[in-house]
């Protein structure tokens, strides 16, 4: 498949094809690799931006205290012991691999949410000076 050079600010420009189709404004839809968030500069809610390392974090603690309770059961019970000793620390693995990830997760969003609101802030001062 053949690849048509462009210029190096290609990636902001679509070509024209006839797959697209023209909206009532005049512009054309464009597949980009970016997402749609950076093109609106619509605010969204904490929620919005959080709810997925929250959702990770939130069952990464429940499925870490089932392993501690799986665990601690092995020590009580008597029958069926050996299952408990297996699937116990699985539990206990997998709710802290969640859990950290979450955790890690949270950071990383606010850097990127940081980095949008400069690169934002740099477009408009751009367009500022050079659209005199």
């Amino acid at each position: 498949m053949e690849v048509p050079l462009g210029s190096p600010e290609g990636s902001e420009k679509c070509p024209q094809s006839p797959e697209l189709v023209p909206s009532a404004t005049g512009s054309t839809l464009c597949t980009s690799s970016r997402s749609e968030s950076v093109w609106t500069s619509a605010s969204r809610s904490k929620w919005d931006i959080y709810h997925k390392p929250v959702i990770v974090v939130s069952v990464g603690a429940a499925v870490f205290l089932f392993g501690t309770v799986i665990t601690s059961l092995s020590c009580f019970l008597t029958h069926n012991k050996n299952v408990y000793k297996m699937s116990g620390p699985a539990f206990l693995s997998l709710g802290l691999m969640l859990l950290v990830c979450g955790l890690v997760w949270i950071p990383i969003i606010r850097k990127k949410q940081k980095q949008r609101q400069k690169s934002q802030f740099l477009q408009s001062l751009k367009s500022f000076f050079f659209n005199r």
